[in-house]
């Protein structure tokens, strides 16, 4: 069963851009060999550290968005745990989030429509009787 996440890992801020690219490639053919599909990949670029991890202030941020079944999503977070550039990750699986989301949006747009059948039936006031209004209650 195919399902969507996001990993998003921080590689080492001492790592060249071209190495960050070979890791990048190589976690993708992990996930494409694997039977996957990588959605996106968005180099978030170099950013401080809450907190020192690995006596590193800040490092270089990148973040997966795939389509894959557990098994391989287990073995991308095995790669990512031994590499040893990687200094932290997390998976987050958002396929759930993306249904309730899409639920809300339909919710949303029937209410809209509700709404707006009964304010194009009655007639707007003019302009020019807002201001009036207004000048003769100031």
């Amino acid at each position: 069963m195919s399902r969507v996440y996001e990993v998003m890992f921080i590689v080492r801020p001492d790592v060249a851009d071209e190495d960050v690219d070979k890791l990048i490639a190589g976690f993708t053919a992990t996930v494409t060999n694997g039977g996957g599909a990588v959605k996106s990949v968005e180099k978030m670029g170099r950013r401080k550290l809450a907190y020192l991890v690995r006596k590193f202030s800040d490092g270089n941020y990148v973040l997966l968005t795939i389509e894959a079944g557990g098994p391989v999503v287990l073995e991308l977070e095995r790669r990512l745990r031994v590499t040893e550039q990687v200094i932290k990750f997390i998976t987050v699986r958002i396929d759930e989030e993306e249904k309730r989301l899409a639920k809300i949006k339909a919710l949303r747009g029937v209410r809209r429509k509700v709404s707006a059948e009964p304010a194009a039936s009655e007639a707007a006031p003019a302009p020019s009787d807002e201001v009036e209004a207004v000048k003769a209650s100031a």
